[in-house]
């Protein structure tokens, strides 16, 4: 289809710049280190760009497809493509890359030139993620996100930072050994490791959610979905700023890219025989979380908690099963990484001039940074979910779906509006508003040029996306069309 192969350097170009940077990189001259990392990840940007330019929205067929045998006596094959659900996130994780970059420039001094090749080859490992269409290659990138993110928590974090990486690797690596495990019998049913083969294969109801269940664990966890959410407030909170950007803005997505990906197609079935199974954890999260929220006194515990919540939804609009719901459910996703990440760069950027994340160290924030005050107002409303900002349009989107599926369900989603607003402006008006609260705040700089520059670019895309979502939804309508479409048709062998 495309002679160059964008993907391939998309994926690998990351890499490559992230060994580099190991090799140029010394204690004592951090600079080549970072010069080098920043541009391979504006080069890694750059290679993205085609694939919105050239995206033809008219078909949910895969598109920039790459194909090359890689084990041939196990049909393992190394073949990429990106479709409407998965094109955006691609260009999210680049995005992303090159904004923690930038927010590690001069926070980051002791290892510099390991933290921005970490954050390099993560990156290109997550893009591998979002458009493999092989079973194991897909379980191959899936897999090796920990290892980067495990290093940047354990040696980048906070105190016990060594306990919550651990805890973060542990979790999301025994929920992977089921669907290893689910993976191997779907080769032994199909010899072969090729994604759309194994959507078409007829499998068994039993075995449909014996699979549900093993895909379930592994993407739950990674989500995280209640009660398997434990590990990442812990990570949150030790990992260093540009860990905690890329956990919440691209590393959560993974898990709930995988339902679309293997649970729902694979097993469809099973999806919609569990299907309020799922939408009652789902609401669970909506609700329960975000009274958890409202009792947080740090306050990357409290985003962190805001993810949960806000993740829940994302599941909550996959298993309502309609066009609607889906298409919100994603959205959702895509402004996640915006409001999220700039939400932890915010609390990054308070953390680095008094290095206390605690609530009650702060307060009056405004009188001495107002330009600051002004981005994380903005934020904290997008975080709300709040009309003309991102965070509105897939929330709206799912609740209408949920409402139209069952009114209840619609009603209990749309708690995240009141308990989102609540949490989310009592931070701010705790850390930002009243009188200066001590001298800490007292002595506070507003944000610089390059901290000016990061806020805005996310602002910039909180806003467009929330004022003008169409080039979004366009882009994923057939895909995600087809996808319900197969969904709705039983996969059940005619002898059951």
């Amino acid at each position: 289809m495309h002679s160059f192969p964008i993907l391939s350097v998309a994926i690998w170009l990351p890499i490559v710049f992230g060994l580099l940077v190991l090799a140029v990189g010394s204690d004592k001259n951090p600079a080549p280190a970072r010069w080098t990392a920043l541009i391979g990840a504006i080069l890694g940007l750059l290679v993205t760009i085609p694939l919105i330019t050239g995206f033809d929205s008219s078909t949910a067929a895969l598109q920039f497809v790459e194909q090359a045998n890689w084990i041939e006596r196990f049909n393992i094959t190394y073949h990429l493509g990106v479709d409407g659900i998965s094109m955006w996130f691609v260009v999210l994780t680049a995005l992303i890359t090159v904004i923690v970059v930038i927010a590690g420039w001069e926070v980051i001094t002791s290892r510099v030139s390991q933290y921005m090749a970490a954050f390099l080859i993560l990156s290109g490992i997550m893009v591998g993620v979002f458009s493999t269409a092989d079973g194991m290659l897909f379980y191959v990138f899936f897999e090796a996100t920990l290892i980067p993110m495990y290093i940047i928590i354990g040696v980048w974090g906070g105190p016990n930072r060594v306990y919550a990486a651990f805890k973060f690797f542990l979790y999301t690596l025994m929920g992977s050994l089921l669907m290893l495990v689910a993976l191997l019998y779907l080769y032994t049913q199909t010899h072969t490791f090729d994604l759309a083969t194994w959507q078409a294969a007829k499998i068994g109801f039993t075995p449909q959610v014996l699979l549900f269940i093993a895909f379930f664990l592994a993407f739950a966890v990674k989500v995280p979905m209640w009660p398997v959410h434990t590990w990442l407030p812990d990570a949150h909170v030790e990992a260093p700023t540009g860990g905690s950007i890329v956990l919440a803005a691209i590393m959560l997505k993974l898990g709930a890219y995988g339902f679309l990906r293997f649970s729902l197609p694979i097993a469809p079935d099973a999806s919609h025989f569990l299907a309020p199974v799922v939408i009652t954890l789902s609401l669970i999260a909506v609700i329960y979380i975000g009274l958890v929220a409202l009792v947080q006194t740090d306050m990357k515990k409290l985003v962190a908690y805001s993810s949960i919540a806000h993740m829940g939804f994302v599941t909550l609009g996959f298993f309502i099963f309609s066009q609607l719901g889906v298409e919100g459910a994603i959205i959702q996703m895509i402004s996640h990484g915006f409001v999220s990440g700039a939400m932890f760069l915010s609390i990054g950027v308070l953390y680095d001039r008094v290095h206390s994340r605690q609530i009650s160290d702060y307060g009056g924030v405004v009188n001495t940074m107002p330009k600051f005050a002004a981005f994380s107002m903005l934020f904290a409303m997008a975080n709300c979910g709040l009309p003309g900002t991102s965070g509105f349009v897939g929330e709206f989107m799912v609740i209408l779906a949920a409402v139209k599926y069952n009114f209840w369900i619609g009603f209990l989603a749309t708690f995240t509006l009141v308990l989102g607003a609540a949490y989310t402006l009592w931070m701010y008006k705790r850390v930002h508003f009243g009188a200066v609260a001590n001298d800490h705040v007292a002595k506070l700089s507003d944000i610089n040029k390059r901290e000016i520059f990061m806020l805005t670019v996310l602002a910039v895309f909180t806003l467009y996306m929330g004022l003008h979502p169409k080039p979004f939804t366009d882009v994923m309508h057939e895909s995600v069309a087809n996808l319900l479409s197969h969904v709705a048709q039983s996969k059940l062998p005619l002898t059951q």
